[in-house]
C-alpha cells in the first residue's frame, strides 16, 4: 500500500513538471536583480538636500540595479548643491562605477577605515532636479 502512494505522488510530481513545462513559467525564466551581484561595493545614500524622500527614492533605484545599499538617510549640516560620490574604501574605480548607475555626481577620494562600506553618496539639490537661489 505505501508503495502505491509514493507511486501516485511521483506521477503527480511528473504531471506538475510535465505542466511548468509547456507553460514556460519555470523560475528560471524569471530575472531578479541580486543586489551586489553586478557592483560588490557597500553604499550608503544621504540626503543632502530639503526634499523629502529622496535617499529613499535613490536607494530604491540604486538597489533595482544591483547596488548594495545598506543604508539610507538624511546628512548632517547645511544643503549641498551637487552630488557627491565619495570612495571611503578602494580606489576611484570603485566611485566611477557607483557614479555610473547614479547617473550624475563627482568623485571624490575620503578614505575612512571606521567606516565599513566602500561609497557614500551624498545627494545634492542636483539629485532632486532643484536648484538654490544663491
Amino acid at each position: 500500500m505505501k508503495w502505491v502512494a509514493g507511486g501516485l505522488a511521483l506521477a503527480g510530481i511528473a504531471v506538475l513538471a510535465w505542466w511548468l513545462a509547456i507553460r514556460g513559467d519555470t523560475p528560471g525564466d524569471i530575472a531578479y536583480p541580486v543586489p551586489g551581484e553586478r557592483f560588490p561595493s557597500t553604499v550608503e545614500v544621504l540626503n543632502g538636500t530639503s526634499v523629502d524622500g529622496l535617499a529613499r527614492e535613490v536607494t530604491q533605484r540604486l538597489r533595482r540595479r544591483g547596488v548594495d545599499v545598506v543604508y539610507f538617510g538624511s546628512a548632517a549640516g547645511e544643503p549641498v548643491d551637487r552630488t557627491l560620490v565619495i570612495v571611503r574604501r578602494g580606489d576611484s574605480a570603485t566611485g566611477v562605477a557607483v557614479r555610473s548607475v547614479l547617473g550624475l555626481g563627482r568623485v571624490v577620494l575620503e578614505p575612512d577605515p571606521r567606516l565599513l562600506l566602500d561609497v557614500t553618496i551624498l545627494l545634492g539639490a542636483d539629485a532632486a532636479g532643484v536648484h538654490r537661489d544663491p
